[in-house]
């Protein structure tokens, strides 16, 4: 049987391994593409400027990449994707939904559309994401709608 309790707030879900691995390729791709450059022989200073550029833009796309959390606190959910930061108040998130095959965790909010957390994904870790998810579900039902406000 599993434990179906919510955790104590406040608490932070974040997909540890795939931020390891985005923020470790994103170092290493940034040193590797920089010292080609640099070691090229017959290339302008321009020229290397570009390369340490090109290889700051690919590793900030995956400092972006690496991004995504759902951190859930007593007045409610700040879920953090790629680009967007969005608060929900407890009360706006009717169920938490990580289906078989889904990419990540889905919200269903009071005003009838689905919003992706990305911060909870089964992608490297899925056994840890289904804990997560159901943490953040017990967290919603025991602060969500179905609870009378003080």
């Amino acid at each position: 049987m599993t434990d179906t309790s919510a955790p104590a707030l406040p608490v932070t879900f974040r997909p540890a391994r795939t931020r390891i691995v985005l923020l470790t390729s994103a170092v290493a791709m940034f040193l590797v593409i920089s010292a080609v450059g640099m070691m090229l022989e017959g290339l302008s200073p321009g020229e290397r400027t570009s390369f340490v550029f090109i290889a700051a833009l690919f590793a900030g796309v995956l400092v972006m990449l690496s991004r995504p959390k759902v951190v859930a606190d007593e007045e409610g959910v700040t879920v953090v994707n790629i680009t967007r930061v969005r608060r929900l108040a407890w009360a706006e998130i009717l169920r938490v939904n990580l289906r078989p095959g889904d990419p990540w965790v889905f919200l269903d909010l009071s005003d009838g559309t689905s919003m992706p957390a990305l911060g909870i994904q089964p992608g490297i870790a899925k056994g840890r994401a289904i804990e997560d998810a159901r943490a953040l579900r017990a967290l919603a039902d025991s602060h969500g709608t179905g609870r009378e406000t003080s």
